[in-house]
């Protein structure tokens, strides 16, 4: 509705709105700004212009600057969170049944962030991320587990046959070191990210399969590939890990 979007309440929309105005008190102005509720009691949002990518992904969007520009842009938000204590009363979003989300210790304090980098929560402009959107699953978590569901999609840590054919090819551990470097990752948490990776994974596989069993929407997606598609990225960070650590701890 004009330069605004408008969202049903749910139990974690105060939660959120108050992390988005802290982000925007610390200066980081790549996400919505939260505007309270209308008359109607629905939450509102200023809108985000820019375009969001559909799947699968365009060519442009397999780009190193993408992934440099998506880099820079978590770092930005991960400052801006860095030290926020939530309300006493916070409510956080979730999937549907899921029975895991904690994140995988880094040995950092834990701080609120994003934690579903998809592409249609990533607003580009000029071919470039820009902003984020969609917050609905924020909440306590590690740096190390944040960069790793980024990572996952982006870089992508998926089965070659399950990424878009721009990605198909891609090389994969230049990428996720390409990616730390740009965020500036520390020695302990490139140690961190493939354990934190595999074990994020496999939580993806537990509770998709738990929110297919709970929500007809996640059990369309469950059938329509995503009962194939994680096994598969299990399988693969298993075989591919090893590579994908060791350039990351290359020559540093």
């Amino acid at each position: 509705m004009g330069d605004t979007v408008r969202r049903p309440v749910r139990p974690f929309t105060a939660t959120v709105q108050a992390y988005l105005a802290h982000l925007h008190a610390a200066g980081f102005s790549d996400a919505p700004i939260p505007l309270g509720l209308d008359d109607q009691g629905r939450e509102v949002l200023s809108f985000v212009p820019g375009e969001v990518p559909r799947e699968p992904l365009p060519p442009y969007t397999a780009g190193e600057e993408v992934l440099v520009e998506l880099a820079r842009l978590i770092r930005r938000l991960h400052d801006a969170a860095h030290g926020w204590v939530p309300p006493a009363d916070a409510a956080w979003g979730r999937t549907p049944g899921a029975r895991n989300t904690t994140s995988t210790p880094d040995g950092e304090p834990l701080l609120v962030s994003h934690r579903d980098y998809c592409p249609g929560n990533v607003v580009f402009r000029n071919g470039l991320p820009a902003a984020l959107i969609d917050f609905d699953l924020a909440k306590p978590t590690t740096r190390v587990d944040d960069l790793a569901n980024a990572l996952y999609y982006w870089a992508p840590l998926l089965h070659p046959e399950d990424r878009a054919p721009a990605f198909t090819d891609l090389d994969v551990p230049h990428r996720v070191a390409l990616f730390a470097d740009v965020y500036g990752m520390t020695m302990p948490q490139r140690l961190a990210l493939v354990p934190a990776a595999a074990a994020m994974i496999h939580r993806f596989h537990v509770n998709m399969r738990a929110a297919a069993d709970a929500d007809p929407v996640f059990r369309r997606l469950w059938d329509e590939g995503v009962k194939d598609r994680l096994p598969r990225a299990e399988a693969w960070i298993h075989d591919q890990g090893p590579g994908i650590s060791a350039q990351l701890v290359a020559d540093r």
